[in-house]
């Protein structure tokens, strides 16, 4: 062997050795994301996370959680926070950012965001797709198809049970929508005693036709097994009934009370500069459309919602033929008169 051959291979060895290296090192890099498990993170892996590891080489540690604030809220107290990314409920990620849990994100790294959802950015947390909660009906069951959300309050012309989530968040303001109160004005309505007043009254109206549930999954199982004509649930419940166990459900969209999933960076998080990325590349609309190919979750900008395929789209709680009489949740109005109304609202389940 010439000393020229010797010096290339050890020259070419190294090489290879130190590209192992390199890759070794990026691959180490990665963020500890905690999400709500189950099919949503497995469509935000497919959706979000491959993609982006595909393109940086940043990997996801990922954890399951319930949600609330109380262990991140440790976490930074201690100065130990382990999390880099966190999967927030609307009313978390507001409390995360006024209690200083979450750190404030740099919106110019977005972009144009003039088609995102009125609401769906904050200081502290960008919304990563929208939920809703509608009324489905077994088209098996019912000669008339309803449309509106008059129609779930109508048992004249459609007899039967209805099922209800036991709770007065979304009941309420179907209530006072049913009663003719405009979508824009509910919460203005609600907020005052002559409002929530006429609520429990049209809910008078079916109490006696109500069957009660707790649980998302409880309520297309209602309808499964007949125990109700039409149903309150969670969109991506009666979209997975249909799809993967071939249920003859209908989703009546009228009336939707929609609500945001968010991603934010808790303070002090070890690899924030990572998950600051993350987030700013997974709102790239061609980046958030992909979830709808994986669950019934919509993207919260229009430009995404305009990249959804027309069967896909149909759906999707933020398409234009859904949209039209939909309630963004208040979660300030929440906060401020979940006690006093619930406090109402069990009283009024024991009358």
């Amino acid at each position: 062997m010439t000393i020229e051959r010797f010096t290339g291979k050890v020259a070419g060895a190294a090489l290879v050795a130190g590209l192992c290296l390199a890759g070794t090192a990026r691959a180490a890099e990665t963020i500890s994301v905690v999400t709500f498990g189950g099919a949503y993170e497995a469509a935000a892996t497919k959706a979000y996370f491959e993609p982006f590891t595909k393109e940086t080489g940043v990997g996801f540690a990922k954890e399951a959680y319930d949600g609330g604030l109380a262990k991140l809220s440790a976490m930074v107290e201690a100065k130990n926070t382990t999390w880099d990314l966190i999967d927030l409920e609307s009313n978390d990620a507001i409390t995360g950012c006024d209690e200083g849990l979450l750190q404030k994100l740099d919106l110019s790294a977005l972009g144009d965001t003039s088609d995102f959802i009125p609401g769906s950015i904050t200081p502290c947390a960008i919304a990563t797709m929208v939920w809703s909660t509608v009324f489905a009906y077994d088209s098996t069951k019912l000669a008339t198809a309803p449309k509106s959300i008059a129609d779930f309050f109508d048992t004249k012309t459609f007899p039967g049970k209805r099922g209800l989530r036991k709770s007065p968040k979304a009941t309420l303001e179907w209530a006072l929508l049913a009663d003719g109160v405009p979508a824009a004005e509910v919460y203005k309505v609600l907020g005052t005693p002559e409002g929530v007043d006429r609520a429990f009254k049209k809910l008078d109206t079916i109490k006696k036709d109500i069957v009660w549930w707790e649980a998302g999954a409880q309520a297309p199982q209602l309808l499964a097994d007949g125990a109700v004509v039409m149903t309150q649930a969670y969109n991506g419940r009666i979209s997975n009934a249909v799809k993967e166990q071939g249920k003859p459900f209908v989703t009546v969209w009228d009336g939707q009370v929609y609500d945001f999933e968010w991603w934010g960076v808790p303070t002090g998080a070890k690899n924030g500069d990572a998950a600051k990325k993350f987030i700013a590349f997974q709102a790239k609309p061609e980046i958030l459309s992909q979830l709808a190919k994986y669950i019934a979750y919509a993207p919260p900008r229009t430009k995404a919602v305009d990249l959804i395929d027309a069967e896909t789209l149909k759906g999707m709680p933020t398409a234009p033929a859904n949209f039209g009489n939909a309630v963004q949740i208040d979660v300030p109005f929440w906060t401020d008169n979940f006690d006093a109304l619930n406090k109402r609202f069990t009283a009024w389940l024991a009358q």
